[in-house]
């Protein structure tokens, strides 16, 4: 049963994680901040969207565990949590590395067929076969 709850945890991680990247001002912000951290009204700078909704986002961000705030002095700086980014690319590679073995499993399997049929088709084995 313990197994199953952490299944469930880290598949709700995953759902939120891809739902907060799904927005394009959102991935925009993660870009920024994979640069060093950033407060709302630095974050806020290239979109035409009011601090409010800036702060909306951050939220959307910080509930799926992308990133986090802390206090410094007046200001309170965003964080991009690079373990978090680093949990989904792991995600994705286990699902590439399959995908990639059946790619080359396929290639290995067309390479033996090919020469094969190259040799029944080339001149030299047509002149051999009419004879």
């Amino acid at each position: 049963m313990e197994h199953d709850a952490q299944v469930s945890d880290t598949a709700d991680t995953l759902d939120r994680a891809f739902m907060a990247l799904a927005d394009p001002v959102r991935r925009a912000m993660v870009a920024r901040l994979s640069r060093g951290d950033a407060t709302v009204n630095e974050l806020a700078e290239p979109f035409a969207i009011t601090k409010q909704a800036v702060s909306k986002h951050i939220q959307v961000l910080e509930h799926a565990g992308l990133v986090t705030r802390s206090r410094d002095a007046q200001r309170r700086p965003v964080h991009l949590d690079a373990a978090a980014l680093e949990r989904l690319t792991a995600w994705i590679d286990q699902y590439r590395l399959i995908a990639e073995s059946r790619f080359r499993q396929l290639d290995e399997l067309l390479g033996a067929r090919i020469p094969n049929q190259q040799k029944e088709n080339t001149p030299a084995h047509k002149k051999e076969e009419s004879k």
